[in-house]
């Protein structure tokens, strides 16, 4: 049995391309995988708190060393932090703002990358063995012929910040040029449903 975390982080709600992406990929998955579980989060919906100072001091105190006051103040993270290790596999659905994720998911990554939780001092990821699946939806092309190209920001951070606690088995669905009139948002649309079916078959 699979256990899979699905975030959603749009802030639109029908609307959003990349909720409908990711909610073919979990129904079918669901289909094909009756036994297997899901935990949901939308963060678009329902954000997490961004990082403090107290929050700081609080992950950066060792554990033996905290007092009840600052382990309240890790609580979300440490629920955020459980969450995550629990699941084998992650979909995550990242519309691209300014050509990088969310402030919302950004608020999650900050939440999730924690000393002593998935990495440790000297940079040694600890969540490994895991599979993510990242669908973004964006309004332009950002393929490597297009002149948008050095704008994307978005993969190669999430590449990096994932890859950094243990994640580099990570495929990707872009949904791009969106916003490039209705032939273009309804190819590109097309071309990442195919991808979804692929993926389903592989994974």
């Amino acid at each position: 049995m699979v256990h899979i975390l699905h975030i959603d982080s749009s802030p639109r709600a029908e609307r959003s391309h990349s909720r409908t992406l990711s909610y073919e990929f979990i129904t079918a998955w669901k289909t094909a995988h009756p036994q297997d579980t899901v935990t949901y989060r939308d963060l678009g919906h329902h954000p997490v708190p961004h990082v403090d100072e107290s929050w700081i001091a609080a992950a950066y105190t060792p554990p033996e060393a905290r007092t009840p006051e600052l382990n309240e103040v890790l609580k979300t993270s440490d629920s955020l932090v459980d969450e995550l290790l629990a699941a084998d596999c992650y979909v995550f659905a990242i519309p691209m703002h300014n050509f990088n994720v969310p402030s919302t998911f950004k608020a999650y990554i900050d939440q999730i990358v924690r000393v002593r939780r998935t990495f440790t001092m000297d940079g040694k990821g600890l969540v490994e063995g895991k599979k993510m699946l990242i669908i973004t939806a964006r309004g332009f092309s950002y393929q490597q012929d297009s002149k948008w190209a050095t704008y994307d920001f978005q993969e190669p951070f999430l590449r990096a910040i994932f890859g950094f606690i243990g994640i580099t088995d990570i495929r990707f669905i872009n949904a791009e040029g969106i916003n490039l009139g209705e032939d273009s948002r309804t190819q590109s649309l097309a071309r990442a449903g195919v991808a979804i079916k692929d993926i389903l078959a592989s994974w």
